[in-house]
């Protein structure tokens, strides 16, 4: 009897050990997960810095580094097409959103894959960001048309649609695979 009690035992442990959650946490990295970079340019060509985009468990990572930007805070977005034209870089297209959301993080129908939160940008010019998006794709941000971010002259608002009211568009990159 004793062996029937240590055998059902060490079944119940083998079974737990099977069951147990291996799943990853979204924003964990993702060893060899693709990686995309873009180097931000102002309307007059000045260099403002470079964003990074990594794929993580579940989603995309963005780092922002920007210099040379004025100070205050300022709307950052992904934008659903990888064009950077000067002086309103308006051929970025609007945000990037394959889900069919409203903009922003306050909004109840929101937010879309396009949508960051706003970037701080000292006295010396110079603001990090870094946000998991969960959802976003590589293959999504880096389709035929690609991607850029672009950084806006005003605060978003993480609300109102098209772009939380974050005004001109300041800098853009363009993502490319790294």
């Amino acid at each position: 009897m004793r062996t029937i009690f240590v055998l059902a035992g060490l079944s119940t442990l083998a079974l737990a050990a099977c069951t147990r959650d291996e799943s990853v946490a979204v924003g964990s990295p993702t060893p060899g997960g693709a990686r995309a970079t873009a180097s931000l340019k102002t309307a007059t060509g000045a260099d403002a810095g470079r964003a990074t985009a990594t794929e993580v468990a579940g989603g995309i990572r963005y780092t922002l580094d920007v210099k040379g930007l004025p100070v205050g805070t300022h709307g950052a977005h992904v934008h659903m097409i990888g064009r950077c034209d000067a002086p309103d870089f308006t051929t970025a297209g609007g945000h990037w959103n394959p889900t069919a959301m409203k903009h922003g993080s306050m909004n109840p129908q929101g937010p879309h894959e396009g949508d960051l939160p706003n970037l701080i940008v000292g006295s010396d010019g110079r603001g990090t960001l870094g946000i998991t998006v969960p959802g976003a794709t590589m293959a999504g941000l880096l389709d035929a048309d690609g991607a850029a971010i672009v950084v806006h002259a005003a605060a978003d608002d993480l609300m109102t649609d098209p772009s939380g009211n974050s005004g001109g568009r300041i800098a853009c990159g363009v993502f490319a695979a790294a």
